[in-house]
């Protein structure tokens, strides 16, 4: 089992600001690999909408999640195989929990030609938004066998959080 850091973001910080420019990041990705798609299917208009989905489908995953709340406390596990410790990033906000990791494949050249290779950039990202505020700084992380596991204390308050959908 490896632990994993957990960047606690509070309201207006530093810490926000690099959360947000990497989330800021992510999506420009999808919007230059969007204007790809549209200018392969030949400039025409109608198919924004999905030229940006599939960019979003082909850069990054969403993986799959549950989250229970039992003892004062929620438990989110969230599938990331074939992902180190070191790769995967967890951010706890008062409201919610952002997984996201990213790993890049590169050929060294210690010899020999590389006939075939099907590896190459892979991007995860899940923000998983909580039914009740959280201490940030009593969120652990630990990943074991591909499975991330995450453990959030409620906050004291036991205020509710109103989620925008």
């Amino acid at each position: 089992m490896s632990q994993v850091i957990v960047e606690k973001v509070h309201e207006d910080g530093e810490k926000s600001r690099s959360l947000f420019m990497r989330i800021g990041d992510l999506a420009e990705r999808v919007r230059q690999r969007a204007f790809q798609i549209f200018q392969n299917r030949g400039s025409r208009d109608g198919n924004d909408l999905e030229d940006w989905l599939q960019a979003e489908r082909e850069l990054i995953w969403a993986p799959e999640a549950d989250l229970v709340e039992k003892d004062g406390r929620f438990e989110l596990q969230v599938a990331v195989p074939d992902f180190d410790a070191k790769e995967v990033r967890v951010a706890a906000l008062p409201d919610s929990l952002v997984v996201s990791a990213e790993s890049i494949h590169r050929h060294e050249k210690a010899g020999g030609d590389v006939c075939f290779c099907e590896f190459g950039e892979r991007s995860l990202f899940r923000r998983i938004d909580l039914p009740a505020a959280i201490n940030i700084d009593k969120v652990t992380a630990n990943l074991d066998k591909g499975v991330l596991k995450l453990t959030a204390e409620k906050a004291q308050s036991g205020k509710r959080v109103t989620v925008a959908a």
